[in-house]
């Protein structure tokens, strides 16, 4: 339903209720019985209040309510390269100034939303090997269009390495069969060096020989499946205990027993066992052997493999500059984070501390761990998390469509799901928590300044409070008040000053045929060569850096 809510010699303010799937509307006023073209103004799907601007006074015009939808764009392609999100290809479409992606499962349990400004943009947070529909609509100040023709794209594959050393010189590696895959890569790096040694296999272990005893080395692996993609890369950490002894004179060879059953044997004054669980309590004996028998053991020597840290995270005190921060761990000499982008970049430093700075980009997800390093070696696993902070919207435009409603829009950024928009002069009252890039604040109080937020969040972090508050006033409409003829062609019109002292007065007086104007920051204002015998419409309208208000009751003077 459409109805007039005010009236003015030039303009038309109408109200309407809601349609259901509307993304915009249109508002079309065509003159009766004259000649002037019609004129129409466009609105959000958000907004149920609008005016129509430079209509003909004196004139009839019959209002036209539309519902609108922006274009639809269509989309190129869909791929994996993580086996938690898609990424999508499409076509741009003139008029649109941001994107919305959605991902439903083909079984129907999963529904998710994300904006993003340009193609490509990305959907995370899905599961591995799972087939997903895809579609992307466009957005604009009008709303959002219907979706885009689906297209239907699967995730990649993941798989889980474990690794141990069953000689001073070798580690093997294995892992449970990957669903889908046809074949396995694995790359190794030894700790301190470039050299990297790559490997492809069909199997489900692969031993790498040969190494330097005592020696960290890092294993980097990653599963294809039938459609030649690779999935997730998953990196481990392993490295040898190495055992040294002075030898005694008469002795053949040496047994080194551990407290938890693992030996080795050699006739050397060292050799190396493997670490196992973490943070248990363990010691090693060194036994001599010769024709005649054993020793007796020699006095134990303990040690403690580390444990990763249990509590990992970022922070970002300063947008940029990230750190990621741990728990100190018991008998750990040092520690190597690993940062990873979702892009490929990658990270790590070694430190003796608990936290490790990264320059972390908006929009962008990391993945961060540590291991924990001391003289018995690493541990053999580390828990990964993620991190990912929204960017805050740079171009937020607030505009004034009702005397007491504000329109907030803003372009979609990069890693934000939702956003909330809050107004600090009313105590921070949610007005809209959303996926769409626009809000109404609506029930506002003319000549405030109101500081308006807006905040992207996301499922991983939360939401970004750095964001900068945009400080917007609503202009009152003035009143007038009287109107005196000072010469045969001037009048002095006295008007009401409801806002703050630099607003600017623009009061118009519109005739049949003639049209004129004079503008104050007072309390009045004086039309001048007004014609005798003439018949003016007389408003008064009020100008800020938002925006004009609306014209005030107009009055008659002739």
């Amino acid at each position: 339903t459409l109805s007039v809510f005010t009236v003015t010699s030039k303009s038309m303010t109408v109200q309407w209720s809601v349609h259901s799937g509307a993304s915009s509307y249109k508002i079309t006023a065509t003159p009766k019985n004259s000649p002037a073209r019609p004129v129409f103004a466009q609105f959000s799907g958000n907004t149920v209040m609008g005016s129509v601007n430079s209509l003909s006074p004196s004139t009839v015009y019959t209002m036209q309510l539309e519902a609108m939808d922006p274009d639809v764009p269509s989309i190129d392609q869909a791929y994996s390269k993580n086996s938690d999100s898609i990424t999508v290809e499409f076509a741009e479409v003139s008029g649109a100034t941001s994107y919305i992606l959605r991902a439903e499962s083909t079984t129907g349990d999963f529904f998710f939303e994300t904006p993003t400004a340009k193609s490509p943009g990305t959907v995370v947070g899905l599961q591995p090997y799972t087939d997903y529909i895809l579609s992307v609509m466009s957005v604009n100040s009008g709303g959002r269009s219907q979706p885009s023709y689906p297209i239907k794209a699967r995730t990649v594959i993941a798989p889980k390495l474990n690794t141990s050393s069953p000689s001073n010189d070798s580690i093997l590696v294995t892992w449970p069969p990957v669903e889908h895959a046809i074949r396995y890569t694995l790359i190794m790096i030894q700790e301190g060096s470039s050299t990297r040694l790559i490997l492809n296999t069909t199997d489900t272990t692969v031993t790498f020989d040969k190494l330097e005893p005592g020696v960290s080395y890092c294993i980097k692996g990653m599963a294809w499946d039938a459609e030649g993609r690779t999935g997730d890369d998953l990196t481990v950490c392993q490295i040898t205990i190495a055992v040294y002894w002075m030898t005694v004179q008469g002795a053949n060879s040496y047994l080194v027993l551990a407290s938890n059953g693992q030996n080795c044997n050699t006739s050397d004054s060292y050799c190396f066992i493997s670490p196992q669980e973490c943070g248990q309590n363990h010691s090693i004996t060194v036994t001599a052997y010769n024709d005649a028998g054993p020793s007796s053991p020699s006095q134990s020597v303990g040690y403690i493999t580390p444990c990763p840290p249990e509590n990992i995270w970022v922070e970002e005190p300063i947008a940029g500059n990230c750190s990621v921060v741990w728990e100190k761990v018991p008998l750990v000499e040092y520690y190597v984070a690993f940062i990873k982008r979702d892009d490929g970049t990658e990270k790590s430093c070694n430190t003796t501390k608990t936290t490790c700075q990264f320059f972390c980009m908006c929009g962008y997800t990391y993945l961060t761990s540590v291991f924990p390093y001391n003289q018995a070696g690493t541990s053999l696993f580390a828990d990964v998390r993620n991190y990912t902070t929204p960017c805050c919207p740079q171009d937020v435009s607030v505009k004034l469509v009702s005397t007491e409603t504000l329109e907030v829009m803003w372009s979609p950024v990069k890693g934000a799901e939702l956003y909330e928009t809050t107004a600090a002069q009313t105590n921070n009252v949610l007005h809209c928590n959303d996926t769409s890039p626009v809000c109404a604040l609506s029930d506002l109080t003319c000549n405030s300044l109101y500081s308006v937020t807006v905040t992207p969040c996301s499922e991983l972090r939360g939401c970004n409070y750095t964001c900068t508050p945009y400080k917007q006033e609503t202009p009152c409409a003035p009143e007038i008040l009287n109107m005196t003829q000072t010469t045969n062609s001037t009048y002095k019109v006295l008007i009401s000053t409801p806002n703050s002292p630099n607003t600017n007065y623009t009061i118009s007086a519109t005739g049949r045929y003639d049209k004129y104007t004079c503008q104050s920051r007072n309390n009045f204002c004086e039309l001048t060569q007004l014609s005798c015998g003439t018949i003016y419409e007389v408003t008064a309208v009020a100008s800020t850096a938002v925006g004009k208000s609306l014209p005030g009751y107009s009055k008659t003077l002739e």
